[in-house]
């Protein structure tokens, strides 16, 4: 299952060209106008969409960077840096200064190209919201310390392991997890591969709980070794959603009122 960005607007090319002219401009007023707004609300998710982009580009995984070398070479550099910057997990536990922090530089260190948009885009579609919803501090402190403890709650579980853990997974699947309770009637546009990947549109409280349910299952049936950390987005989700709850749920009871829904959606 994958998440995209609802369509803030859309334009019916008919008419003649003046007209069409004229809703293309409009449509690219309204996209900037959309954006702008969501770089202000939200300029701590922004912010760090493009800090974990930078990493990625000026790093060996992009392979742009002429300096890590090519074939062998490059691949050596890429080890070399996710052990660097990555968590160990055999090694997080023997006390050393510089294993603490690995939990927080991986958050920001993504293995290829996939790893880093399919992040990136999770960010940008529920980050926002819960930024604005938090305040910039807040959320600030929430994404870093719940991607962090995911991190830690995965190498726990796998103390013997030697591989290198990288990404924001943990912490962005902690931001789905604070979107699910605080707006869990807000729709998210998903494409289901056994529906030949039609666009459809779910309430949150729908897509987020069968989300984290595969994520369950995935970590249920994964071995040690190269992949994916399923046990970091488990850990990320429930700390996430524990947050939200902890940190809402008096003011959330009280305000009865349906959550808003992301741009260009309407409520249910």
């Amino acid at each position: 299952m994958r998440l995209r960005p609802v369509t803030p607007c859309s334009v019916h090319m008919t008419g003649n060209r003046n007209t069409v002219a004229v809703r293309a401009v409009r449509l690219l007023r309204a996209v900037r106008a959309v954006g702008a707004v969501r770089t202000a609300r939200a300029p701590v998710t922004c912010a760090l969409i493009v800090l974990c982009c930078l990493v990625f580009v000026t790093g060996p995984a992009a392979g742009l960077n002429p300096g890590y070398g090519t074939g062998d070479a490059l691949l050596l550099a890429q080890r070399a840096y996710f052990r660097h910057w990555g968590v160990i997990p055999a090694e997080l536990f023997t006390g050393v200064p510089r294993a603490a922090l690995t939990p927080a530089t991986a958050l920001f260190v993504h293995g290829s190209w996939v790893h880093l948009l399919g992040n990136m885009l999770f960010l940008y579609v529920f980050g926002a919201m819960t930024e604005e919803r938090m305040g910039h501090v807040r959320f600030t402190l929430f994404y870093v310390g719940c991607g962090y403890l995911a991190l830690v709650g995965y190498a726990a579980a796998n103390t013997a392991s030697g591989q290198s853990l990288v990404g924001a997974s943990g912490a962005i699947s902690a931001v789905l997890g604070a979107f699910l309770y605080l707006f869990p009637r807000a729709r998210v546009t998903s494409l289901l591969p056994f529906l030949f990947f039609l666009p459809l549109r779910f309430p949150a409280w729908v897509v987020l709980p069968f989300w984290a349910a595969l994520q369950w299952l995935a970590a249920g049936r994964a071995a040690q070794g190269p992949g994916v950390a399923y046990l970091a987005h488990v850990v990320g989700f429930v700390l996430g959603f524990v947050c939200a709850w902890a940190g809402f749920g008096r003011e959330t009871r009280v305000k009865a009122a349906p959550a808003p829904a992301p741009e260009g959606e309407k409520q249910p």
